[in-house]
């Protein structure tokens, strides 16, 4: 981009409309009563992730909304019977992170409400064009960030 004020105008926007955004989503999770949507995200992750679950570092490197509270964000779905943690057998530093059943009823009942959030407050002011740009020209910069190992 040789513009500098065009990219930062758009960095602004982008920031701009993921607060809003993310905001009015969790306040329509939250409404919904189902789990608020940070633990959704994580469910997200670990249900992707299918029997096996996933280091909880790789949970940390996968969620979008509350990487620096992974550990607690863990911890507490845990409390909640909706994900089980177990210790990797060989490093016992490590250690895993599996959705349970009941975490995936709970990942079921909100979704619905989550996908209307999203098409509400995201989907509806774009175009499918825009959103397509959109999509490539975000994941090329998180793939960017991902190449730089940012820790």
């Amino acid at each position: 981009m040789s513009d500098p004020k065009i990219g930062l105008e758009a960095w602004r926007a982008m920031l701009l409309a993921h607060s809003t955004a993310v905001r009015a989503i969790e306040t329509d999770v939250r409404r919904g009563g189902t789990v608020p949507l940070a633990w959704y995200d994580v469910l997200l992750e670990l249900n992707a992730a299918g029997a096996k679950g996933l280091r909880m570092r790789e949970v940390a490197d996968r969620v979008v909304l509350s990487r620096t509270r992974v550990s607690r964000l863990v911890d507490e779905l845990v409390r909640a019977g909706l994900v089980t943690k177990r210790p990797e057998p060989d490093d016992r530093r490590v250690s895993w992170a599996v959705i349970t059943d009941e975490g995936v009823r709970a990942l079921r009942e909100t979704a619905p409400v989550y996908l209307r959030s999203i098409e509400q407050h995201f989907s509806a002011h774009v175009t499918d064009e825009e959103a397509a740009v959109l999509g490539k020209a975000l994941l090329r910069v998180a793939e960017h960030g991902q190449s730089l190992r940012l820790d």
